[in-house]
């Protein structure tokens, strides 16, 4: 798969989004590996592109994506769209590599998106979305759009004979 990285149900409440005058759009989205000092490893996942899905009470409420934006930006959006104040956790799932370097503040980097041989990230990114929305059976239908695929729909037992027939003739 292309799942580089991901973090599993973050709380929406532990994510300073907006962290003081003069530092708009600074907030951080930092995950980390390990607690040990000679391990720890420390990145920040805004700019993070792949898939990601917001939890309410009963569950998952929206799969979405992001692109050019990045994670933090989009998350930060539905803070106060149509889906704000329905959601307190999210989970993502990142196709940028987390390099080993690391920048002036100590973080870990996220390497660019480069193109792979089944096509382009960004609909490969759309495949797995389209993917997930269908499967959890959300109501985000709209933007379900595979790049290139067929829906098939399942034979009822009582429909087998009928269809059955109509192919062996």
């Amino acid at each position: 798969m292309f799942v580089k990285n991901y973090g599993l149900f973050w709380r929406a409440d532990e994510v300073d989004w907006s962290p003081g005058q003069g530092a708009r759009g600074a907030f951080r989205l930092l995950g980390r590996r390990s607690k040990n000092i000679p391990t720890l490893r420390l990145a920040d996942f805004r700019h993070q592109i792949g898939i990601y899905i917001l939890y309410g009470n009963h569950g998952p409420i929206y799969v979405g994506l992001t692109k050019e934006q990045g994670l933090g930006k989009r998350l930060k959006d539905h803070l106060t769209d149509e889906l704000g104040g329905q959601w307190d956790r999210f989970s993502w799932f990142g196709f940028r590599i987390v390099l080993k370097g690391r920048d002036d503040n100590g973080l870990c980097e996220l390497r660019k998106l480069a193109e792979v041989g089944i096509g382009k990230p960004q609909e490969l990114i759309g495949d797995v979305e389209a993917l997930l929305i269908k499967a959890m059976g959300l109501n985000n239908i709209k933007q379900m759009k595979f790049s290139d695929a067929d829906e098939w729909f399942q034979v009822k037992a009582y429909e087998v004979d009928k269809y059955m027939e109509k192919v062996i003739r």
